[in-house]
């Protein structure tokens, strides 16, 4: 039986779900979310911005550059890069933020609050990067 053109799987052929690409995914998009929740807010009020999220949020990209060693693909390689900048800029933040008001004193508002937001905002382009490379990879499958 065909379906514009295509050749129907014999039953139990291609109907499961790879867990690999499922928890692939889920991190790739908790990585985005977590970081758009610490990025949302005012930019030089620390109270919209906890500490343990940006916490939260380098972790979780932590797992997510993990998962993506494992494909050797040209669009595997692009995911990784947007991983390892979205780590680089959160770790940027997160050092920025412990070196200035923990070293140097510095209150955590104004500017270092605004410094700390700008890299994680950078780290949020790297992640809206792989999702939208996700979201594009999934629709070529679908077809």
């Amino acid at each position: 039986m065909t379906l514009r053109g295509s050749r129907l799987p014999p039953a139990g052929e291609g109907t499961g779900m790879n867990l690999e690409k499922v928890i692939f995914g889920a991190f790739v998009i908790l990585a985005c979310t977590l970081n758009f929740g610490f990025f949302l807010g005012e930019m030089g009020n620390p109270e919209h911005h906890h500490p343990l999220e940006l916490g939260a949020t380098l972790v979780v990209n932590l797992i997510a550059m993990t998962l993506k060693f494992g494909d050797r693909t040209h669009i595997g390689a692009v995911h990784l890069a947007t991983s390892i900048v979205a780590v680089l800029q959160l770790l940027a933040a997160s050092t920025f933020w412990v070196w200035a008001t923990r070293v140097s004193g510095l209150p955590s508002e104004g500017e270092v609050m605004a410094t700390v937001v700008s890299l994680s905002g950078g780290a949020l382009l790297a992640n809206l990067i792989s999702v939208t490379l996700l979201i594009g990879e999934t629709l070529r499958r679908a077809r």
